[in-house]
């Protein structure tokens, strides 16, 4: 059997207890999970190498294939940040679906056709690069193009987000402005799914954005971004709590560039920064969902502190 040094398997990591203390919260109501499953850097933590070998050998596309299915025997809720990137298929959706246990839930990212107001400068956009996006906050579209696609498996999706980037001042020169596309975007919307708005321009945190939120029953994500005030910070804001449930990404150290997280963790395979105040404010959030006996989805990602498992046992102990 070849094995790598990177992913050496760890001896102190207790799946099972982690298991357990998942399935405790999520019966309260509280579920825990990652942003996406396909790491190699889990191998030993989440993921058993045995289970991906084609003869004898680490197979990529087997892990690729087959992991979400033993992401879900410890994990209870997962975040898709996939579809961000793309409206996929109906043979896209069904494989995803049939490749994991029925009791597992997911929430989705909306694909940034919807939530780009300008596409980036950046040569993954192509000739769109640079461009208004004349989709931004398309109701139609995303109807016809995602909501259709997903209405087969509506019980097994917790939560659709709605990720705004940074908005430069030329997009949007103040929340009011912001708002009057939002509002009756979300106005258009469905009631089927649950739907959660995460901002990264800390300026928009406003009773009136909040007001909007609430007025259409949609969850304020309470997010740990490069720019964003800490969540422990959103928490406390008193009209942050806009829906019968709680959203929460923690996702990067305050005043963390992605691109520095992705260099400094990269194959996340353990713990490198730990964060005390994320942390803190976690176990301050479960705490206080267990108290309101509402829906609370709480998703951690690698980047925050180099392996989102390790975090997530540390949060529960």
């Amino acid at each position: 059997m070849q094995t790598g040094s990177l992913f050496d398997e760890p001896q102190s990591f207790d799946r099972e207890r982690l298991r357990a203390r998942l399935a405790a919260l999520a019966a309260a109501g509280v579920f825990l999970g990652t942003s996406s499953w396909k790491y190699e850097g889990w191998l030993g933590q989440i993921y058993t190498r045995d289970r991906y070998l084609t003869r004898g050998r680490f197979s990529q596309k087997r892990f690729n294939d087959e992991c979400l299915r033993e992401y879900a025997e410890t994990f209870p809720v997962v975040c898709g940040d996939f579809s961000f990137y793309q409206f996929p298929s109906p043979d896209y959706w069904r494989k995803l679906f049939s490749s994991a246990p029925s009791a597992l839930r997911f929430a989705f990212k909306v694909p940034e056709d919807v939530t780009v107001k300008q596409f980036p400068k950046h040569p993954r956009y192509g000739g769109r690069a640079g461009d208004d996006n004349a989709s931004f906050l398309n109701a139609e579209l995303f109807q016809s193009a995602f909501l259709d696609l997903l209405a087969p498996y509506r019980p097994r999706v917790a939560a659709l987000i709605l990720e705004f980037g940074t908005f430069p001042r030329q997009c949007f020169a103040d929340t009011a402005a912001f708002l009057q596309n939002l509002d009756p975007f979300l106005c258009a919307l469905p009631r089927d799914f649950r739907y959660a708005v995460e901002i990264r321009n800390p300026e928009f945190l406003s009773p009136e954005y909040f007001a909007c939120l609430r007025s259409h029953g949609v969850a304020h994500v309470l997010n740990a971004w490069t720019r964003m005030p800490e969540i422990g910070i959103q928490m406390h804001l008193r009209e942050a709590h806009t829906a019968d449930f709680t959203i929460a990404r923690a996702l990067l150290r305050r005043g963390r560039p992605y691109e520095d997280a992705v260099a400094k963790f990269t194959p996340y395979a353990h713990v490198q920064d730990p964060n005390p105040e994320t942390r803190d404010a976690l176990r301050l959030l479960i705490a206080r969902a267990r108290d309101r006996h509402e829906p609370s989805y709480i998703f951690v990602n690698n980047r925050l502190e180099g392996n989102a498992p390790e975090t997530i046992e540390a949060i529960t102990s």
